[in-house]
């Protein structure tokens, strides 16, 4: 056979060395080998081997010497031609390596650890079947009855039975392995392995029938269906809360079921997964598979390969679920889509919408966006007709939105009450637990206090390692960074002077302590970080306080989207202007969000909903359309100051971050980007270059952190710019020491 060249992503290779390496595949690789398969090379001056992502093959190469192919690490390709693309355009987007991109789509179990070993391997059950006709088997065991009562009855469970699993039929039976053994030698009987799947637990009973739907939510399928079949496209389901966003997904699955297709669902959150998961299940049973990081490594993996194999066509899962190998694609839900977990704050910064975005191009399907407070960059693709519009402006009982009662704080301080909880939500909470109604109270920090100082010196504990003050929790008694975990126990006493220590500034610790002060008895649930691990508590905590009736749960912003308790007919927003002057130009888009989605877990059974924001700025705009749960109002209110502004929509955001221990260093290289950023804004009337400034926390973990903005419309030409200083400043030894990494439309 003739050379074959297989042109490589290496992961040894650094951004600034990325590109696609060729090398010779060997003859006795050449029939197996095939474009997503991953490989090991050899790499660099020292030839040392490390693994690559097979992304083409060719019979020519533009080098002469080249080294070759070493191992194949697969037996089939990993990733298909699509997600190959995929990870060549996330390179160009999101400044990240191909093989970083390919890292990222492929579950964790899949990946070798550093003795070359899988990390996950296949999980197989020894089963045990007749190598003979059935009759010869009832032959042989009748001979056998006397003589060998464990063999007959051995073969008696497997005439009965086509396989059986090894260790039940020896339990069942009694049988010990020598007769098992026995049959095996006698050629009765062969051993072989069945792969099963390590599977989340899902809904088991008899499937459900579809949710009725309201005449809004028909049309709004209708439509939705129509536009499916229709090639790529995007639309965008906009459903005040309570509209029954969710009966629409699940009829617009079962339509794709019914022509053979296959769907993404991705929700913002794991907390939200079980309960999508089982309404899901409850409909499509072992079509759904799921994917989020509360999995562990083997569920992950095995879901993964079953999507893989054609074994469900409708995935739910988080962010990277977006990823998912489905087969024959033709819808991706994106639900409450203005919500920033759905993009990543590592390598690569990929947006899940962006990601959908290209998958529904390349496949020719729709993306579907669902929110009751979507996106402002999503509702200006629909009013400008960029999208199309499906709105759903009644709850699905018929149910009025929630009554809200807005609360001056000052004047509560003025009255003397110092505390976290008004007299009007002291009222509203006392009624509740006399009718036996749940409520919500929502406070987006965690912990008791955020800070403490001394009243005598004004002496502030503060993180040693990170540029924040220490948040004191009072159930251990510490004082804790939430940036770098750092963590002391707290003096009873002022350190400097013994003076008095203040804690001030509420966290979700001391208004459930405010609570239970309030209502002596009364159970109280907290939900936040502190009290939910990565292993799904999060689903307990919400169990109990639907079943037990836990009279108030308080939480963070875990418990303001897509949780739906009968029950609940009161929500509290404890401090609503926290995120409302953050100084990002998303401020007032985050606070409206936040607000209205808590304000919609009330009222969603057949009880009215009630509501009550606590405020220090009872006159702001954003308040007041938030009690209003007007969001169109808003919407064109927010969309005037970003037309102001020049901000998303209306131009893209690139930042260029510097991080090093050295402040001064960090700062020179800041100023060096900036500079190499000044010929192309000449060139460019729309380019605005900010900067250098620092991130809102400047230092975290001993590492300062420093920024550039340019703001302009995304093109090729930026994009290039900006790779090319990523790639020049890699190499600068005047900044050794500093890592330069850019983002496009960052949060934080």
């Amino acid at each position: 056979m003739g050379a074959l060249i297989a042109k490589i992503a290496v992961s040894a290779a650094t951004y600034w060395l990325d590109r696609p390496y060729d090398y010779v595949v060997p003859e006795e690789l050449q029939q197996q080998i095939m474009p997503g398969m991953r490989v090991r090379v050899p790499f660099a001056r020292g030839n040392r081997l490390c693994e690559g992502l097979v992304l083409a093959l060719s019979e020519h190469s533009d080098y002469e010497k080249l080294k070759s192919v070493s191992a194949l690490l697969d037996k089939e390709p990993v990733l298909s031609a699509e997600l190959i693309k995929l990870a060549l355009f996330m390179r160009e987007r999101f400044f990240c390596t191909v093989y970083d991109a390919a890292k990222t789509m492929l579950p964790v179990g899949l990946w070798f650890d550093s003795e070359g070993r899988q990390r996950v391997n296949d999980k197989m059950l020894e089963m045990a079947r007749l190598a003979v006709s059935v009759e010869d088997a009832t032959a042989a065991l009748a001979a056998k009855r006397l003589r060998s009562p464990q063999q007959a009855n051995l073969l008696e469970q497997l005439c009965a039975f086509e396989a059986l699993p090894v260790k039940d039929m020896l339990n069942f039976t009694g049988a010990s392995r020598r007769s098992l053994k026995a049959l095996v030698d006698c050629e009765l009987v062969e051993l072989y392995n069945r792969e099963i799947y390590r599977r989340p637990e899902t809904y088991t009973g008899e499937a459900q029938p579809l949710p009725e739907l309201n005449r809004e939510q028909n049309e709004a399928f209708k439509g939705i269906d129509a536009l499916s079949t229709a090639g790529a496209g995007a639309a965008l389901l906009f459903g005040v809360t309570g509209s029954g966003k969710t009966s629409v997904y699940i009829h617009l699955i079962a339509q794709m079921l019914k022509r053979d297709k296959g769907v993404i669902l991705l929700v913002p959150e794991i907390a939200l997964t079980p309960q999508m998961l089982h309404t899901f299940s409850s409909h499509f049973g072992d079509e759904i598979a799921v994917l989020h990081s509360s999995l562990s490594v083997g569920e992950r993996y095995d879901e993964w390969k079953r999507i893989k194999a054609g074994k469900a066509h409708v995935v739910i899962g988080t962010r990277s679920a977006v990823f998912a190998p489905v087969e024959n694609l033709s819808l991706i839900i994106i639900d409450e889509e203005q919500e920033e977990t759905y993009k990543s704050e590592n390598t690569p910064r990929y947006h899940a919408r962006d990601i959908a975005k290209f998958r529904c191009a390349k496949a020719a399907c729709l993306l579907l966006l669902g929110s009751a407070t979507p996106d402002i960059c999503s509702m200006h693709s629909a009013d400008s007709g960029k999208y199309k519009l499906f709105t759903l402006k009644q709850r699905y009982n018929d149910m009025a939105l929630p009554q809200v009662e807005i609360v001056d704080m000052k004047r509560e301080l003025r009255r003397g009450n110092g505390s976290d909880i008004s007299e009007l939500l002291r009222q509203r909470l006392a009624e509740n637990i006399d009718r036996g109604e749940q409520s919500i109270l929502f406070i987006n920090r965690r912990g008791a206090h955020k800070l403490v100082s001394c009243v005598d010196c004004g002496h502030i504990y503060k993180c040693p390692r990170c540029s924040v003050s220490l948040t004191y929790h009072s159930k251990r008694r510490r004082l804790m960074c939430h940036y770098c975990g750092y963590s002391i126990p707290v003096d009873d006493c002022c350190p400097e002077c013994g003076g008095i220590l203040q804690f001030s500034g509420t966290g979700t610790q001391n208004v459930e302590q405010q609570v239970k002060e309030l209502f002596e008895g009364v159970e109280v649930l907290r939900v936040d970080s502190d009290t939910v691990t990565p292993a799904g508590d999060h689903e307990k905590l919400f169990e109990r306080f639907r079943n037990e009736h836990i009279p108030v749960m308080v939480g963070t912003q875990m418990v303001t989207k897509g949780l739906n308790f009968d029950n609940v007919t009161l929500v509290g927003v404890i401090d609503a202007d926290q995120s409302l002057y953050a100084g990002n130009h998303r401020a007032g888009e985050r606070t409206f969000s936040m607000i209205t989605q808590v304000i919609g877990r009330s009222g969603r059974g057949e009880k009215p909903g009630r509501a009550v924001i606590q405020t220090f700025t009872p006159e702001n705009e954003t308040i007041i359309q938030a009690a209003r749960q007007d969001y169109m109002e808003f919407y064109n209110s927010e969309i005037d100051l970003r037309r102001i502004q020049n901000a998303p929509p209306f131009a893209d955001i690139f930042s260029i971050t510097a991080t090093g221990t050295d402040e001064d260093t960090v700062m020179r290289a800041c100023t060096e980007i900036r500079n190499s950023l000044f010929p192309l804004g000449r060139e460019r009337r729309d380019m605005r270059i900010l900067g250098p400034v620092p991130l809102p926390v400047v230092k975290v973990n001993n590492r300062y952190r420093y920024r550039v903005y340019v703001c302009c419309k995304s093109d090729a030409q930026i994009r290039a710019c900006i790779s090319d200083i990523l790639t020049r400043f890699s190499g600068d030894k005047r900044f050794r020491g500093v890592s330069v990494f850019a983002d496009n439309d960052p949060v934080d």
